[in-house]
């Protein structure tokens, strides 16, 4: 497959873009891996456990044989509704092998959206944990709900068992299902933060060119998941690309202990959303600022950019210490979800840590654009990858226009909402509704969304991305929101207090500082300062609430 991080086998390629369908990836990768371990997870006691590629084949093959026993028997819609667990995937697999359709919810949003949705996706089925136990009794007493058969996920056992029972006596429904590329996989539902969420239809098609396409331009070995289960961004980073790559991956029951599962289990890769990696990058310089080792560090790092100038590469035997406290063999983390400050960017990479920033959205399924191993640029999302296009529209001066995606990732609509399909297509290119400006080299650099762009008076347009890119480089700029008041542009911030006392009576002159390299309509010319952090969605966005 490959012969070091990084380096793809042509052949390998030539194999994997061959297939056409999640069934395919899964029946693929499950010949390919065997008997080798594909999952490590603590059960419902919190011991850990583990599966083989085969036993996986053996518990999906048995679950989804279950669901053919109660009437959903392809084409039907499954809905997910539970935290991250091996149980989790197994439900999800199940269902695809079936030919049945998942619509994996995001648990954080609420009783009465989830319950909305389920019904508007026309749900047949439901698949719960104990946490969301209230959701499934609340649809069972709602005469609209479509949903005919609840499974509850600590009920599995007897499930699987009466599945294989079935299985084994000769009933292949589920495993001889037919799935075509064009049939649909998931509905997925967008945050809503704007409006009414809307169902994003994603073809099997839609995501197996989109996974085979990021594993044909780059790999990693172990992983360790903490992404939620239920976003697309995780299936191409962990749920898929594991089956073609045959490796294994721990999947975290919280984020709370990823050092100490990182420590554990020695991954050489994951997939984050920034604020991960901020975080782990200001803890790295927080802990020697307490440990007395700051000045060290600094010094550490001149010496390595100078022998790395000069072709000399000791990153990693220079900052061991900080590479162990990540379990010793982290080399790569796939960025995407959000804007990456490239100061994060770039401070990982000194340390000898490999950040692989990418652009993409639900509605391709969802990866666009990547940076590879060797072929990116900081501050980039990356070039587009194999299976589809990327252009920018109406550009202004500076280049940044609205991104537009051509390609077979792109969903077949919203299910069951013609007039926001229609509105969202211009021909074949899907409009993505972000500004960017695409580079001579073909590189993607991201500015901001379309509907967070600030109109001031005297007609002048300002991502205010753009200039929270710039802010939060203070170093004791936690977050920020940029937004207009009054004609005004305004900052608000939420600062690190705790290492910086005089956080507040600096924050002044470090915003004039930064007004300084700005042009004279993007200067912030209002302060304001929070005393928690911001709100966010549950994909860790800032939710902005502004009123222009």
């Amino acid at each position: 497959m490959k012969d070091d991080i990084g380096v793809i086998d042509p052949k390998f390629v030539e194999e994997i873009t061959k297939l056409k369908t999640l069934k395919e990836i899964i029946v693929y990768g499950t010949k390919k891996g065997g008997d080798k371990r594909q999952f490590v997870f603590l059960d419902a006691n919190k011991n850990e456990d583990e599966r083989t590629f085969n036993q996986t084949w053996d518990e999906i093959t048995a679950l989804g044989t279950y669901y053919y026993l109660h009437g959903i028997d392809g084409q039907k819609k499954i809905a997910i509704i539970a935290e991250n667990s091996y149980e989790w995937i197994v439900s999800y697999y199940s269902t695809l092998i079936g030919g049945n359709i998942a619509v994996p919810m995001d648990m954080k949003i609420g009783v009465d959206d989830l319950c909305d949705q389920l019904i508007r996706g026309g749900c047949d089925a439901l698949v719960y944990d104990e946490k969301n136990a209230p959701v499934a009794e609340a649809i069972k007493q709602m005469p609209e709900s479509p949903v005919k058969e609840f499974f509850f996920i600590p009920e599995f056992p007897e499930y699987k068992k009466e599945g294989k029972a079935a299985r084994d006596a000769g009933d292949t429904r589920c495993v001889d299902a037919e799935v075509k590329p064009e049939d649909l996989a998931c509905i997925v539902y967008t945050s809503g933060t704007t409006g009414k969420s809307k169902g994003v239809m994603l073809s099997h098609y839609n995501i197996t060119t989109d996974v085979t396409a990021s594993c044909s331009v780059q790999a990693g070995r172990q992983a360790i998941g903490f992404l939620p289960l239920n976003h697309t961004f995780c299936w191409v980073g962990a749920l898929f690309s594991g089956y073609l790559l045959a490796e294994w991956g721990y999947i975290c029951d919280g984020i709370k202990n990823i050092q100490k599962d990182m420590q554990k289990y020695h991954p050489e890769n994951f997939s984050a959303v920034p604020l991960v990696v901020n975080t782990i990058y200001d803890r790295i310089w927080k802990t020697a600022k307490k440990t007395g080792r700051e000045e060290a560090l600094k010094k550490g790092l001149k010496i390595s950019k100078f022998l790395y100038s000069h072709g000399i590469d000791v990153r990693r035997k220079i900052f061991k210490q900080i590479i162990d406290n990540l379990g010793g063999e982290l080399n790569i983390i796939i960025c995407g979800g959000a804007n990456l400050d490239p100061k994060y960017e770039q401070g990982m990479i000194d340390f000898g840590i490999q950040i692989l920033n990418g652009f993409g959205m639900t509605e391709c399924s969802p990866a666009v654009t990547v940076n590879l191993r060797n072929d990116y640029k900081i501050g980039s999302c990356g070039k587009a990858l194999p299976c589809c296009e990327i252009k920018v529209v109406d550009p202004d001066e500076f280049g940044v226009g609205e991104i537009y995606v051509k390609g077979t990732n792109v969903m077949q609509g919203y299910y069951n909402d013609p007039e926001a399909t229609a509105a969202v297509f211009d021909g074949e290119w899907l409009k993505t509704g972000d500004l960017g400006r695409i580079d001579e080299d073909g590189f993607l650099f991201f500015v901001g969304r379309e509907k967070n762009l600030i109109v001031l008076s005297n007609g002048k347009n300002v991502s205010p991305e753009e200039i929270e890119d710039k802010l939060v480089c203070i170093d004791y700029v936690s977050e920020v929101l940029v937004y207009t008041e009054d004609d005004r542009i305004c900052a608000e911030f939420f600062l690190n207090e705790e290492d910086y006392p005089d956080a507040r009576e600096k924050l002044n002159d470090d915003v004039h500082a930064v007004n300084a390299k700005l042009p004279q309509f993007k200067r912030v010319t209002k302060i304001k300062v929070r005393d928690d952090e911001f709100p966010k969605t549950t994909t860790m966005k800032i939710v902005r609430n502004r009123k222009n």
